[in-house]
C-alpha cells in the first residue's frame, strides 16, 4: 500500500462525490483544500488549450491539481503523504463541455447532449514526492430526447452548477440517461477501479 494506514492519503477535491466513493473503498484520506486569497491566482488554469483534445486535456488538468496540491502540502508543512486529484470534462466528439458559467449555458449544453451519446472522461493523478503517475477513464452516456420543460425544469433545481456537462448522473439526471458503457463511478467523477489500482501500484 502506498502510505502507511493511519494516515492515509490526501484528497486534493472539494467534491462531496469524490469524498463519498473513497470511503466506499475503504481508503483513509484527509482533504486538502486550495484556499485562495483575494487577488491570488487560481492554483490550476482550466482553459482547454487551443485545440486540445479532450481526453489530454482532462489528464493535464488532474495532475497539474495533483502538483497544485503537493506544492499546498510542502508550504504548510504538513506531514508527508500521497496527494490524490482527479478532474472530470464531458466530450461532444471533439468540443469539450466543462462547467456551465451559468444557467443559460447549462440549458445549452444540456440541449446539445439531447438524443445523443457523448464521452465522459475522468482523470486521476496520484503525486507522492518526485513520484507521479496517472490513469484516465472514458465511458460512453446517451441521453433521450429532452424537452424544452424537461431542460428548464432541471436547470431550475441548480443539479447543472458546477458540473462537467451540465449534470449529475447520481442526481435528477439519473432519468435521462438511457445508455451507460463504462465507469459509473467515473462519470460520477472518481472512477474506482482505476483509483484503487493507482492507489497500489506507489
Amino acid at each position: 500500500m502506498i502510505a502507511p494506514p493511519e494516515r492515509g492519503i490526501y484528497l486534493a477535491s472539494r467534491s462531496p462525490r469524490r469524498r463519498e466513493l473513497l470511503s466506499q473503498i475503504g481508503v483513509r484520506f484527509h482533504l486538502l483544500l486550495f484556499r485562495a486569497r483575494p487577488g491570488e491566482d487560481a492554483d490550476v488554469d482550466e482553459t482547454p488549450a487551443e485545440g486540445e483534445a479532450p481526453a489530454a486535456y482532462v489528464e493535464r488538468l488532474a495532475r497539474a491539481k495533483a502538483e497544485a496540491g503537493w506544492r499546498r502540502l510542502v508550504q504548510r508543512n504538513l506531514p508527508q503523504a500521497p496527494v490524490l486529484a482527479a478532474d472530470t470534462t464531458v466530450a461532444l466528439g471533439t468540443r469539450i463541455l466543462g462547467k456551465p458559467a451559468g444557467r443559460e449555458d447549462a440549458a445549452a449544453m444540456l440541449a446539445s447532449l439531447s438524443g445523443e451519446e457523448h464521452e465522459v472522461l475522468t482523470a486521476i493523478a496520484l503525486k507522492h514526492g518526485d513520484w507521479m503517475e496517472s490513469a484516465l477513464s472514458r465511458s460512453r452516456v446517451r441521453f433521450k430526447k429532452l424537452t424544452a420543460d424537461e431542460i428548464r425544469l432541471y436547470v431550475a433545481t441548480g443539479e447543472c452548477d458546477d458540473k462537467a456537462g451540465a449534470y449529475a448522473i447520481q442526481g435528477r439526471a439519473a432519468r435521462f440517461v438511457t445508455e451507460l458503457h463504462g465507469s459509473y463511478s467515473g462519470v460520477m467523477g472518481l472512477p474506482l477501479y482505476e483509483t484503487a489500482q493507482l492507489l497500489e501500484r506507489r
